[in-house]
């Protein structure tokens, strides 16, 4: 690399190639002011604040040091008289629009840090006439007093996040910064990211969670701490502002995963833990309290039908109850979900408890709801359940593929990636039934018939291998299987599969050979695609595209599930899978599960468990009779919701362990108070398969323990020896039989963080990108698996004439026991609603907030309708996370007979309009 010299206050320096006058007195310690130009996280500099300026010599006006860039030979004075004259002139200017700093919104910020750094804090000229604020936002308060238009808010919207909702208006003295068409914020399409508040230099944009009544800032922080956000499986890193034992406010830094970015549910949803309903003490079922399936939470009073209890007679209760149905009913009637939201350690342990002290692989958790289809298709066709590249080899990708995926939803700092490979040129391909705001960067977006991914996914395939567009040296050497799939596809041509899936032939055929020709194609896929009768088919197809085109193994390709959890990857790995022993090593294998039961001091279930559908079926059918949930909530989660109520108030004892009374621990016998994330310390695997240390920001509140505590303390009163001193004695026993973390110890994600695995050395990072060599399969090789059409379980008829599809909203996650008690995120989407077109509302005569009957051959709930155009026409769709309306009442329990996941993407409903006195009662 050219190294570019010059002076710089009288000192010969170098400067890279690229590099600006800014950044390279920087790496001198040498302090210039910025305000419109912000370093960390690195956004594009516009010198339009002219704070930064210098003096170059023969030049005869000032520069923008932080926009302009060194040439050979260039004498730059930083200090110099009219370099320092220009500075103060600029601050004073500034200071003098400014709130006085006694009454500002931000004493502490970057603006004020400055002035005092040149000293000025106040000015000779009069104020200009400023705007009123604007507090619309539940999240973010506006205060144009304070703005001093540096543009770093509109940077931060529009290159960083891309949701574009910031802009600057009119012109000259009325010229300000606007959201949208100079709406309030709060009536904006703005989303909540927080990225301008995190980026605004003066307090001109603030978390109203930091606010008083007069929209000042009234507390700071005792302490900082980084750690993990502890949502959907992005892995964001966060520093939180902890003040009395308390979170107060949480920020980005620059991880790995995100760099400085959050989300609306990362920076906002933090205050659940300090909910009025946490459980501080474990509770007891009462002798009268009788468990019905039809029952519910009171939201007043969670607390009722228990009593509350000492931790040495609760666990006494737990673990008794456990050892009973074990010793007399045998270890298959026992059985124990895992929680995905826990740490690797808690996983561990977890599934450790179930197949030591119960006996049995029974123990399962929330990947079987999620991306279990998929995992069974990469493990069958790659023998590796991981994503082949990160999220951010979408900025190396020429084509990018997002099929039955909502990422700015689901997963928004990921997909601000996907946004900005598309504004740098890619190719994005949006492929799902319903449109999405990542529709609007799309090159095509293929809204296909709900159920149909097959015969879309299989036409592109008969493109490709009918048009040569596959790659044969690939093919040859890394896979096996190829012909098999040639001779199967001829049966998809586009024109006959286009009447299948409703994407016309034309369309299929370009979009497969832009896949196929492109320098570097990746897929990203989420439960769209997983939560199908068809899912693990829909996943096989997805690799097929990947392995006959080589699109995999190089920089800007790959397969990537996103991962909808922040620890179901790790979870995964740590082996809370029925069928599975830690990094997917099968219960079977004798010559694999010597190494546990020698570790262990214990022979192992070689017969393969249950799976969660499974055990409700088996709890019905009187096999399962006691259970032991961590962090759960099935009773909210599961498909024919009414099905899985009764199973759980079936269960002669259940013992929950979690932070609040959920529906699932309103039906336990035993409640234990847990610690929530910001609460314990621990590893946690993203999406990418970064390992990530998470520490612990506050103490639990009350008498609430430790999961990894509660579980041991089960453990040791069934009978295991157990004697962990904490997650780094757990993390080390991991090591010795997870091949995944070879060469990742805890003293190293101490010291480092995040290690991405596999890592080949101690002293090296991880690879990020893999199978570049091959697959760790028994011949190397990618296995290629073609795939049939298969229709829905449920096909609407006369009868139930729609189709129901759910997921979630994008401030509220998974069953909504933490973000719903989350007190920003629960203003923003207070209450349940269902998501219908326009043209369907008007068939059905209703109006956006009418309520509607949804009924299926499971249940029926009603909800308030929302017109939403990106929904087609006889769909409905409907987050599951209202508890008082529950979608999955309605779910169909079908399940694809490799993955053994539920079809919650597809079933028969029928909506009609409810009248305004049912409605009221």
């Amino acid at each position: 690399m050219t190294k570019i010299q010059f002076e710089l206050d009288g000192q010969q320096v170098e400067a890279n190639a690229g590099e600006t006058i800014w950044q390279v007195a920087k790496r001198h310690q040498k302090e210039i002011p910025h305000l419109c130009y912000s370093p960390e996280p690195d956004y594009r500099p516009d010198g339009n604040c002219r704070a930064c300026m210098v003096e170059i010599e023969g030049e005869r006006v000032l520069a923008a040091s932080c926009k302009r860039t060194p040439s050979v030979g260039m004498k730059v004075k930083t200090e110099s008289a009219r370099a320092v004259a220009a500075q103060k002139m600029v601050m004073e200017l500034l200071v003098a629009d400014q709130p006085a700093r006694e009454t500002s919104h931000d004493p502490d910020s970057k603006f004020w840090h400055w002035a005092e750094k040149v000293e000025v804090t106040e000015s000779r000229f009069p104020a200009a006439e400023r705007w009123a604020g604007d507090t619309s936002h539940p999240a973010m308060s506006v205060n144009l007093d304070a703005c001093i238009q540096c543009g770093l808010c509109v940077r931060a919207c529009r290159e960083v996040q891309v949701n574009d909702v910031i802009g600057m208006a009119y012109r000259n003295a009325g010229a300000k910064i606007v959201f949208d068409f100079d709406d309030p914020m709060g009536e904006s399409t703005c989303v909540a990211c927080g990225e301008c508040v995190q980026a605004c230099p003066t307090g001109a944009l603030m978390p109203s969670v930091m606010l008083d009544e007069k929209q000042t800032r009234v507390t700071y922080a005792d302490r900082q701490v980084d750690s993990l956000c502890p949502f959907c499986g992005v892995g964001c890193q966060v520093t939180y502002q902890v003040k009395d034992e308390k979170v107060i406010y949480a920020e980005g830094r620059d991880g790995p995963a995100n760099h400085n970015r959050l989300c609306v549910k990362g920076r906002f949803g933090f205050d659940y833990i300090h909910h009025p309903h946490r459980l501080t003490k474990p509770l007891v079922r009462l002798p009268n309290a009788k468990k019905d399936a039809n029952d519910q939470v009171d939201p007043a009073n969670p607390f009722t039908h228990f009593r509350e209890a000492s931790w040495e007679e609760a666990l006494d209760i737990a673990a008794k109850g456990l050892v009973k149905i074990r010793d007399e009913k045998g270890v298959k009637a026992l059985a124990g979900f895992g929680s995905a939201k826990g740490s690797n350690e808690e996983a561990y342990l977890f599934q450790k408890l179930v197949r030591t002290g119960f006996g049995s692989n029974n123990v399962d958790h929330c990947t079987r709801l999620c991306h279990a289809s998929s995992v069974a298709a990469l493990m069958e066709g790659l023998n590796s359940g991981a994503v082949s590249a990160p999220f951010a080899a979408a900025m190396d990708a020429e084509v990018i593929i997002v099929i039955g995926a909502n990422p700015t939803v689901n997963h928004p700092v990921a997909a601000t990636y996907l946004k900005n490979a598309a504004k740098r040129g890619a190719k994005l391909i949006v492929m799902d039934p319903r449109k999405q705001a990542l529709s609007r960067h799309a090159w095509k977006h293929l809204a296909f018939k709900p159920g149909s991914d097959v015969a879309m996914l299989n036409a592109m395939l008969h493109t490709i291998i009918t048009e040569g567009l596959t790659d044969q040296q690939y093919i040859a050497g890394y896979t096996e299987g190829f012909d098999e799939l040639a001779e199967r596809i001829k049966e998809f041509p586009p024109e006959k599969m286009e009447a299948i899936c409703g994407i016309p032939a034309e369309t299929l055929k370009e979009v497969a050979r832009v896949y196929a020709r492109s320098r570097a194609s990746i897929i990203f896929w989420g439960m769209g695609i997983s939560q199908h009768i068809h899912g693990t088919d829909n996943a096989r197809c997805l690799i097929a595209l990947a392995l006959t085109t080589g699109q995999v193994g190089r920089p800007g390709t790959g397969l990537h599930p996103l991962r909808g959890q922040n620890n179901v990857q790790g979870a995964s790995d740590a082996g809370l899978i029925p069928m599975f022993l830690p990094d997917y090593q099968p219960v079977g294998r004798t010559d694999l599960r010597e190494p546990f039961e020698k570790l262990w001091h214990q022979d192992l279930d070689p017969v393969r468990g249950l799976t969660v559908v499974e055990i409700m079926n088996a709890i019905h059918a009187g096999e399962i009779t006691g259970m032991y949930i961590e962090g759960e909530n099935p009773a909210m989660s599961d498909p024919d919701l009414q099905h899985a109520r009764e199973a759980l108030a079936m269960l002669d004892h259940l013992v929950v362990q979690d932070l609040f009374v959920t529906e699932t621990a309103f039906h336990a016998d035993v409640i234990l108070p847990a610690s929530a994330f910001a609460e314990k310390s621990g590893t946690f695997t993203n999406t990418d398969r970064r390992v990530q240390l998470a520490r612990e920001v506050i103490r639990p509140p009350g008498d609430a323990r430790q999961d990894l505590w509660i579980i041991q303390e089960i453990g040791k009163r069934m009978g295991l020896p157990w004697n962990y001193n904490g997650p780094a004695d757990v993390f080390t026993e991991m090591t010795q039989v997870m091949p995944s973390l070879n060469n990742i110890t805890w003293e190293r994600l101490v010291r480092e963080g995040a290690v991405t695995y596999p890592v080949d050395d101690p002293n090296k990072p991880g690879n990020e990108i893999i199978f570049t060599t091959g697959f760790p399969t028994e011949s190397g090789r990618g296995k290629i698996v073609p795939a049939k059409v298969v229709p829905p379980d449920e096909i609407p008829d006369a009868e139930y004439p729609m189709v129901l599809s759910t997921g979630r909203v994008l401030e509220h996650w998974h069953t909504g026991s933490m973000t719903r008690r989350a007190s920003v995120l629960d203003q923003i989407e207070p209450e349940a609603v269902a998501f219908m077109s326009p043209k369907d509302m008007r068939r059905l005569s209703v109006w956006p907030g009418d309520f509607i009957k949804l009924e299926t051959r499971r249940g029926a709930v009603e909800v308030k309708v929302r017109s939403d155009r990106d929904v087609p026409e006889n769909m409905v769709f409907m987050p599951f996370c209202y508890a008082e309306a529950a979608a999955n009442l309605l779910t169909n329990p079908a399940l694809d007979p490799f993955g053994k996941i539920p079809e919650f993407k597809f079933c028969a409903v029928r909506a009609e309009k409810v009248a305004l006195q049912s409605a009221a009662e």
